[in-house]
């Protein structure tokens, strides 16, 4: 397997597992949340955070732009709320400044072109391609002529899709998860196992994007081998937005990330030893 460097971390068979709290749009439009939920990344120990980026002009479909909705900010149109969600440059300068000072990564998913060209300012250890967007000719080119490491996530793509995706990018710049497209996710709907399949074939660093409640099934992804895993992170799972119910808490990540890192530890390195911690009971027990 290829080992893929994001950041001053390589990413790979041996190494640590990359953990990513998807902040996405759980911000709700305010950096001061967006901040806050560095800070709850940071203090559990994870990788780095993940925002979302779209141009609602593009992403939003005609038919739903003057749909009305019930917001925090009151009853307007979906594209009015979309827009509203959306961080510009100056947002993100503050988010890239806050990140920096803290010693904390982060990237972003970006729904289209003018968005990657946009993120690519802030010079982003990665990109993300969303699972919605992995049959995105545009998308996948602009984020492969970036020349950083870019992770796909596959939720609702055929093995078909995949393949043809992955094919675009060289093995030194590509990292690929396993995810379902359903918030919250059904257990039997996740397939752990198709992380083997991707290992075998694209020779990469293979991970898990989780939209699960509860922790078990990440911490079996990163038993099974994962070497990222992403899930996304609220202040509290009862705040007003879609992605929020299917969302870890604080306390949740914190104990995400130290149950992975001591699987870590457990896991080893496969080669069958003696510990020095067994040795009283060897002479005592062995005949």
């Amino acid at each position: 397997m290829n080992k893929v460097k994001i950041g001053n971390c390589m990413i790979g068979e041996g190494e640590p597992v990359f953990i990513i709290a998807e902040i996405g749009i759980n911000h709700n439009g305010s950096v001061d949340i967006a901040k806050k939920l560095i800070d709850v990344a940071q203090v559990a120990g994870c990788n780095a955070v993940k925002f979302q980026k779209r141009t609602p002009e593009i992403c939003v479909p005609p038919a739903q732009r003057n749909t009305m909705r019930e917001t925090p900010w009151g009853i307007i149109t979906y594209m009015e709320y979309r827009e509203k969600l959306e961080f510009g440059e100056d947002e993100y300068r503050e988010i890239d400044n806050y990140c920096r000072a803290k010693g904390m990564l982060w990237f972003a998913s970006c729904w289209d072109v003018p968005s990657v060209e946009f993120i690519e300012q802030f010079q982003p250890c990665c990109y993300k391609v969303a699972s919605a967007s992995l049959t995105d000719d545009g998308i996948l080119e602009a984020m492969k002529a970036t020349g950083r490491p870019v992770i796909l996530s596959t939720g609702m793509s055929t093995s078909e899709e995949v393949d043809q995706a992955i094919a675009r990018f060289p093995s030194s710049q590509r990292l690929v998860m396993q995810s379902t497209s359903t918030y919250p996710c059904a257990a039997e709907e996740i397939n752990l196992k198709v992380m083997e399949k991707y290992r075998r074939k694209y020779s990469c660093p293979v991970g898990y994007s989780g939209h699960e409640s509860g922790l078990q099934i990440s911490l079996a992804a990163v038993a099974l081998g994962a070497n990222l895993i992403e899930r996304h992170i609220t202040l509290d799972r009862a705040m007003w937005g879609s992605d929020h119910a299917a969302s870890l808490e604080p306390q949740g990540l914190m104990k995400l990330v130290r149950d992975i890192r001591i699987i870590e530890k457990a896991l080893g390195d496969g080669n069958k030893r003696v510990y020095d911690s067994e040795m009283s009971k060897r002479k005592m027990l062995r005949k």
